[in-house]
C-alpha cells in the first residue's frame, strides 16, 4: 500500500502536474502563432495533452464564471492536484509509517 502511494505521490501527480503546464504554454503558442497548428507532431501531442487534461478541466469550467477569455482552470487544477498531494496522501503515508 504504501508503495503505491508513494508512486502516485511523486509520479502521477507530478506527471499530472507537467502535462497540465505543457499543455497551457503550447495553447499559448498556437494562439500566438508561434507553432504551426498544422504540423503532424505539434497537432499530435495538443491531442495528446487534450485528451489527458481535458475530462479534468471540464468539471472546473463548467464551475467557473466566465472570465472574458481567460482560462484559470489549469491553475485551480494544479492546486488541486497540490492540495491532493500534501494534505492527503502525505497524511496517509504519515499515518501509515507511524
Amino acid at each position: 500500500m504504501l508503495s503505491v502511494l508513494h508512486f502516485i505521490d511523486q509520479y502521477l501527480i507530478s506527471l499530472l502536474i507537467w502535462i497540465i503546464i505543457g499543455s497551457a504554454i503550447l495553447s499559448w503558442l498556437i494562439a500566438f502563432n508561434v507553432v504551426n497548428p498544422y504540423n503532424q507532431f505539434v497537432r499530435s501531442l495538443w491531442d495528446l495533452f487534450h485528451r489527458v487534461t481535458e475530462p479534468m478541466l471540464r468539471p472546473i469550467r463548467r464551475l467557473l464564471p466566465d472570465m472574458g477569455g481567460i482560462d484559470i482552470s489549469p491553475v485551480i487544477l494544479i492546486l488541486i492536484l497540490v492540495f491532493i498531494r500534501v494534505v492527503v496522501i502525505q497524511d496517509w503515508l504519515a499515518r501509515a509509517l507511524s
